[in-house]
């Protein structure tokens, strides 16, 4: 088939390398000058472990298939990473309690190797950690997404396809049996397919209102939640991620993750915003000390700065439990040799390779 995927994201590159594996002729269509640079360069580089989501929901199986995925990808593509763990920490009971069901729910799920450790324990692995109890995560680590991506795209290059920057899809019509696709920027103009797949994550939404028979009543309405994250001076002192207990407002808290460098980052906290907007408000930081010292009591004053935010493409708001990865396709929808992504943010990264598996099992390719 010739196969179009629009957007170059980390979900769209791990899409495209699907289908190229699978002998199609493929074409990564991405708006801006280069790949990478929505919702996947601005992410905290977490391969996540999956305990946190629903069993049975699209989350909770992509998550742990795609974590295997992603480790075996990047120790064969040279891709860094490393399996650091991540220390989930309980403050008082009632959180215990939280980090307690969590266990019982990573378990339903697959995510193998989880332990409650009492607070001697989980000082063991991390002296400076203050908790009543952690659950160790062994399996969750971080990843090089810049790298990831690059290795994805030599995949797909390998196999004969291609990444064409600069290149917004504006429209999508069908006749004869194709998908033609109205391209815009600097050299705008037309291409036939026999499917896409439409990766654009927040361009997803427009673009499916602009495919021609598409349910009117199937677009969905992204919520912007804007991720804040503050860089820390000093010496790092947690070889691990530490996670708090998650809260109610969309987020898993304020939590401390890693680079491959080792330096230490916190975030996101969870913002929601009308428009695109990267700013990181100084200000933010007041509410994150007091959230990291429940479980660090020892950050200094006058440690965090400004470093970065991203911005999610939800598809609920706030107050709303949060809603799961969309997959939407011809069973779905009733068009042929299409497929639309909605609302894929976290674990989006984790699962890029099984997600990938997904829509291509929805066209039959």
């Amino acid at each position: 088939m010739e196969v179009l995927v629009v957007g170059a994201g980390v979900v769209g590159l791990a899409v495209g390398r699907a289908f190229a594996l699978n002998g199609h002729a493929v074409i990564v269509a991405e708006a801006e000058a280069a790949f990478g640079t929505g919702v996947s360069a601005r992410s905290s580089e977490v391969i996540h472990g999956g305990m946190y989501y629903p069993s049975g929901s699209a989350r909770a199986r992509h998550c742990v298939d795609g974590a295997e995925k992603l480790y075996n990808f990047c120790a064969n593509h040279g891709v860094p990473h490393r399996a650091c763990g991540k220390l989930i920490v309980a403050g008082d009971d009632a959180e215990a309690d939280t980090i307690a069901a969590i266990r019982q729910q990573g378990e339903a799920n697959g995510v193998p190797d989880l332990e409650l450790l009492d607070t001697a324990a989980a000082k063991r692995l991390e002296p400076s950690l203050a908790c009543t109890l952690a659950l160790h995560a062994p399996r969750t680590g971080i990843v090089d997404s810049h790298a990831l991506m690059l290795a994805l795209l030599g995949v797909i290059e390998d196999h004969g396809g291609a990444l064409a920057l600069r290149t917004p899809v504006e429209r999508l019509s069908r006749r004869d049996g194709q998908w033609h696709a109205a391209f815009g920027g600097s050299e705008p103009g037309a291409m036939a397919f026999d499917a896409v797949i439409n990766a654009a994550s927040f361009g997803a939404p427009t673009l499916a209102a602009r495919t021609e028979g598409y349910p009117a009543d199937r677009v969905p309405v992204l919520r912007l939640a804007r991720g804040n994250y503050f860089g820390c001076t000093g010496k790092p002192a947690f070889s691990r991620l530490i996670y708090p207990a998650p809260r109610i407002d969309g987020g898993l808290g304020i939590h401390l993750t890693l680079d491959l460098a080792g330096r230490t980052r916190f975030g996101p906290d969870v913002e929601w915003v009308e428009r695109f907007d990267y700013q990181v408000d100084p200000q933010r930081a007041d509410s994150f000390y007091g959230a990291i010292r429940r479980y660090w009591p020892g950050l200094p004053d006058a440690a965090l700065y400004p470093d970065y935010a991203g911005l999610r493409p939800k598809l609920t708001g706030p107050g709303e439990p949060a809603a799961d990865f969309w997959i939407d396709g011809p069973a779905e929808h009733g068009l042929p040799g299409i497929v639309h992504l909605f609302g894929i943010e976290s674990p989006g990264l984790t699962s890029s390779l099984s997600l990938a598996e997904a829509v291509i099992g929805q066209l039959d390719a």
